[in-house]
């Protein structure tokens, strides 16, 4: 087992390009353990991750390469606003629950993205911008679950 450590920097200058190193160290190792701590002196997320280098698996689910979708401005529907709310309540609960940030889970927009694109399976949360095959093996059968009961 190897360890490895983010800095993870809440000022908006650095936030988008820490976070796009993780998610890109989190799409190609197994994470076997996740330990967060919030520093506050110099307000950042320490993320220390125990990994073994990425096991091809065959049910992995593969990254689409076409465009994906991004419910940008859109106006959600009242079904769309009650799934977007489950959605968000769901992440939060599920960010507890690892003691991690919400965003970590997902974003604003692609909770907002699957509450208007409304996928049925694994493959078409692929389709939501934001969702890549780490996003979708760890809380995509959970999300699909959670959009058959509303």
């Amino acid at each position: 087992m190897k360890v490895k450590i983010f800095k993870i920097r809440i000022n908006e200058e650095y936030l988008h390009k820490d976070q796009k190193m993780l998610d890109a160290f989190l799409e190609s190792h197994e994470i076997v353990k996740v330990e967060t701590a919030f520093i506050n002196d110099e307000n950042y997320w320490s993320v220390v991750l125990y990994f073994e280098e990425l096991k091809m698996v065959k049910d992995v689910v593969k990254e689409s390469k076409r465009t994906k979708y991004s419910a940008e401005d859109d106006i959600l529907t009242s079904d769309e606003t009650a799934i977007l709310e489950a959605l968000k309540y769901w992440r939060s609960e599920k960010a507890k629950e690892q003691n991690l940030p919400t965003y970590f889970i997902a974003t604003n927009k692609e909770l907002m993205s699957v509450a208007k694109y409304k996928p049925a399976k694994k493959e078409e949360l692929l389709d939501i911008k934001g969702f890549g095959k780490h996003k979708i093996e760890n809380y995509g059968e959970e999300i699909l679950e959670l959009l058959e009961t509303i």
